[in-house]
């Protein structure tokens, strides 16, 4: 697996993957993702300030999307929870998603362990890494507990009204050192 920063030539490209994702998430019966985020305009803001990603797998196909971002994320302002680590030098994994058409591979798992991986051995500078997901979207949370997050609360409302998100968060120091 192998992340490439996204340009703008790529917007269509991750727009497609992310419809996809809000499709895979409609047939389970989850409601993230069914209004309007992710919007455009969003995706155009990761890819202008460097955050919007695309993994490839090893044989150069383009399976899925991924946004990195920077602390602080006021999406977390109003969290109903606890930190593990009172910082702002932490990164958020927001937005991501792997296209139907290659599900099953273990993809998923593959961008996850690869970008834990990175912010360990290259970014020394990062305390943690934070993540949420809808209530109802299992098997994100069976990813993010498998990766070794930690539950660390919920948001309420922050992305579409009545939505509850769970919030997780991994030390990126304390888990390196042992």
């Amino acid at each position: 697996m192998k992340l490439r920063q996204a340009t703008s030539s790529d917007f269509d490209k991750i727009m497609t993957i992310l419809k996809d994702g809000a499709n895979q998430l409609a047939e389970r019966g989850v409601e993230q993702w069914q209004g309007d985020y992710p919007s455009p305009d969003q995706i155009k803001e990761d890819i202008k300030n460097g955050w919007a990603y695309l993994a490839q797998s090893d044989d150069g196909q383009t399976v899925g999307a991924i946004a990195i971002v920077p602390g602080p994320d006021h999406v977390y302002d109003n969290l109903h929870g606890k930190w593990l680590l009172d910082t702002n030098d932490y990164l958020v994994i927001h937005r991501v998603a792997i296209h139907s058409d290659h599900a099953g591979h273990g993809y998923a798992t593959q961008l996850l362990e690869g970008v834990i991986n990175y912010i360990r051995n290259h970014r020394s500078d990062i305390d943690s890494i934070r993540i949420d997901t809808h209530e109802d979207n299992k098997a994100m949370q069976h990813l993010i507990d498998k990766m070794g997050f930690t539950k660390v609360g919920e948001l309420h409302g922050v992305y579409r009204p009545d939505e509850i998100s769970y919030v997780y968060e991994m030390l990126t120091k304390d888990e390196k050192s042992k």
